[in-house]
């Protein structure tokens, strides 16, 4: 497998970093696009990289703002933008993807997102419905209703109390604090996040991952949730695209399923290619769980069959 890295330049001078892997020996199938959660990178996701191309897949997956190697200024850690941060992620994603098209024209594009970049995913596809062949939405989440939008003012108040800038605790606990109550006692804060204890530590260890965000930042979030699930963004999603929902249904994200069924739901009137499998005890980061090679080949037959549909 080859990995090339490369810089796509946005509007407002942002310099959104990117990789690519591929295998130089084969013909490829399609393309995926990864959008990764928040607090990590697009780097953690090599080793399903590493799966997806020696099975003949090309894979590209960009830093968010505020995120990895994207990070330009350490104030910029955990930080979306000024202004309307959710949707210039989701057109950061575009331009990655008008990049992906010019690279392979004739190739079908996947987005694979998971957690925060599954969001961003189910955005992604309301605003530019006619892109892509198909999404894999890994550790999504259902919406938070009146607890959100009270969640949503406390959050613009923190912003207005510390700068958009300035991590926030109080935010993070208020919107991660019980995660880990299903896995009392905890070994660590992240327990939620993988029963393999030696990615847990992986992810401990890493100066980019599990840092906390700034207050804008959770501004731009829950504003972002609240947007994708209002009825009439729902139904600007193209009805024929494929629609792949993967959780651990122990994951707290989807409330243990709970909130991923809701989705599944919300979907299932709208959407003709629509399939859904929550895995027995599996956390939060499937592609990192124990059971991780089951996620991966479950993930190669879903995009496999799709291709496949596309052809005949």
């Amino acid at each position: 497998m080859k990995r090339t890295q490369l810089t796509l330049p946005t509007t407002d001078e942002l310099a959104i970093n990117v990789y690519k892997w591929e295998n130089k020996q084969s013909q490829p199938r399609g393309v995926i696009q990864i959008a990764h959660g928040m607090a990590e990178h697009a780097l953690r996701y090599e080793e399903f990289s590493q799966f997806l191309t020696d099975n003949g897949w090309v894979i590209y997956a960009n830093d968010h703002r505020g995120h990895g190697q994207t990070i330009a200024n350490v104030d910029d850690k955990g930080f979306f933008a000024n202004e309307n941060g959710f949707d210039k992620v989701v057109h950061d994603m575009k331009l990655l993807s008008d990049k992906i098209k010019d690279d392979y024209p004739h190739l079908p594009l996947f987005i694979f997102g998971h957690s925060m970049g599954s969001f961003l995913t189910r955005r992604y596809v309301q605003i530019f419905n006619n892109d892509i062949a198909g999404i894999i939405l890994s550790g999504t989440g259902g919406s938070k209703g009146v607890i959100g939008k009270v969640g949503l003012q406390i959050a613009k108040f923190e912003r207005w109390r510390t700068g958009a800038r300035t991590p926030s605790p109080l935010l993070d606990k208020l919107t991660f604090g019980q995660y880990n109550k299903e896995f009392s006692p905890a070994r660590t804060k992240f327990d939620f996040l993988s029963r393999d204890e030696k990615q847990v530590d992986k992810y401990i260890a890493d100066d980019l991952c599990g840092f906390i965000c700034t207050a804008g930042f959770f501004v731009d979030l829950i504003s972002g949730l609240d947007k994708i699930h209002q009825k009439q963004e729902m139904d600007k999603v193209n009805r024929s695209l494929p629609i792949f929902i993967i959780s651990g249904d122990k994951d707290p994200v989807g409330d243990n399923g709970k909130g991923v069924k809701e989705v599944y739901e919300e979907l299932y009137n709208r959407q003709e290619n629509l399939t859904m499998k929550l895995y027995e005890g599996a956390r939060h980061e499937l592609i990192n769980e124990t059971n991780h090679l089951e996620v991966y080949e479950d993930i190669l037959f879903w995009l496999n069959s799709n291709v496949e549909e596309k052809v005949i």
